[in-house]
């Protein structure tokens, strides 16, 4: 059987940030394969137009820690697309592997504005549309570091940490005005570029700790969020979703 038949998204019109590369690239993948369309925001206007064309999308250059930028996109998008039916915030970036004696307070400020501040300037620019139709489906991509907490990534880790509370509270928010969900998942190492700018030791640190002994994979990412930004998973909302090989199971 095709996947069209489960988890089907003809119709719907979706939205991911950092669209243009990597696990961003692949949910946009998969959820054009579903039949939505999908409009690809990416600070890389390149990135995002490769990868929309690619798809039959719709690509826009954005900053999505800028509310203009992104409230500019957003608009965007519903003129070439129509009604946002899904978000997945995806856009992220590590930070420097250092630790916190060795970092200032512009090595936090720099993961805040695009790991947090991001998420809520993109929650907040499509919660409108979807209280009023009365269907959403929002996911977050978090971290297992914003679970676990990891050495030599504090601000990654702290700023993902509040990722997974602000999904937790605007779940809440929302829980009872319609068929709105909203979730995130919390990923161990996935096989991406963003690898290259950690140092060879803290990968091989990172992997020893899953159990299945191996770095996770784009597309095993984009399945898990294909189900839960799908109209099946209507009674899932305010979650965090371990993806981490078993490293974690709570």
């Amino acid at each position: 059987m095709s996947q069209q038949q489960f988890f089907n998204l003809s119709g719907q019109v979706a939205v991911v940030t950092g669209g243009g590369q990597g696990i961003g690239e692949a949910i946009a993948r998969r959820l054009h394969a579903a039949g939505a369309r999908v409009a690809i925001l990416d600070l890389n206007e390149q990135s995002a137009n490769f990868v929309a064309e690619s798809i039959a999308g719709f690509g826009v250059q954005c900053d999505v820690a800028s509310s203009v930028s992104v409230e500019h996109s957003i608009s965007e998008v519903r003129r070439n697309l129509g009604r946002i039916d899904i978000l997945v915030n995806n856009a992220g970036v590590l930070g420097k592997t250092a630790y916190i004696w060795d970092l200032d307070e512009t090595d936090l400020d720099a993961l805040y504005k695009i790991n947090l501040k991001s998420v809520f300037l993109m929650c907040r620019a499509v919660i409108g549309e979807m209280l009023e139709s009365r269907y959403g489906r929002i996911l977050n991509v978090a971290s297992i570091s914003g679970k676990e907490g990891i050495p030599r990534l504090i601000p990654y880790s702290s700023t993902k940490a509040a990722v997974i509370a602000l999904t937790k509270a605007l779940a809440k928010e929302v829980a009872s005005r319609g068929d709105i969900t909203v979730n995130s998942i919390a990923p161990a190492v996935v096989h991406t570029k963003i690898l290259d700018t950690m140092p060879r030791e803290m990968i091989d640190f990172l992997v020893s700790r899953i159990p299945m002994g191996r770095k996770g994979k784009v597309e095993e990412i984009a399945a898990l969020v294909h189900y839960l930004v799908s109209r099946e998973a209507s009674f899932t909302t305010g979650q965090c979703y371990d993806i981490s090989g078993g490293r974690a199971t709570y």
